[in-house]
């Protein structure tokens, strides 16, 4: 595994820019992200629901895979009195200070995502590359 290390400011949209730093990676994980976000949007479990606000939020947690330059992310947030939230990451979590943010580049595997009848989902189908033999 390689990993890549990166900071983003202010103004960034987290989901935004991770797509971007990961649009010529086959696949990536999120090995963590802290900071703090102005700006929530996050889609709840069964894809019916979003929570969104405009207030600061602490990046509790952020994990999930990139692959062929698609995120599958959860974060968990909290606000100023400490009350946590979690859920997908979306498009319109803006960093507000700084997010440090640690990738981990996963050489030896590839991946795709196809759907699957049971979930209702594309979900993801991780392959592991042969290893050349140089003898």
């Amino acid at each position: 595994m390689k990993e890549l290390a990166v900071r983003l400011k202010r103004g960034d949209d987290l989901r935004t820019s991770i797509e971007e730093i990961c649009r010529n990676i086959d696949m990536a994980v999120v090995l963590s992200g802290v900071g703090c976000i102005k700006g929530m949007r996050i889609r709840m479990a069964k894809a019916q629901s979003y929570l969104q606000d405009e207030e600061d939020h602490e990046i509790v947690s952020l994990n999930g895979t990139v692959i062929q330059g698609k995120c599958h992310l959860h974060i968990s947030l909290s606000d100023e009195t400490g009350r946590c939230i979690g859920g997908h990451l979306e498009k319109g979590c803006i960093v507000n200070t700084t997010c440090e943010l640690v990738l981990g580049i996963l050489e030896e595997y590839t991946a795709e995502r196809i759907f699957d009848e049971e979930t209702g989902y594309p979900e993801a189908v991780f392959h592991k590359k042969k290893e050349v033999d140089h003898d």
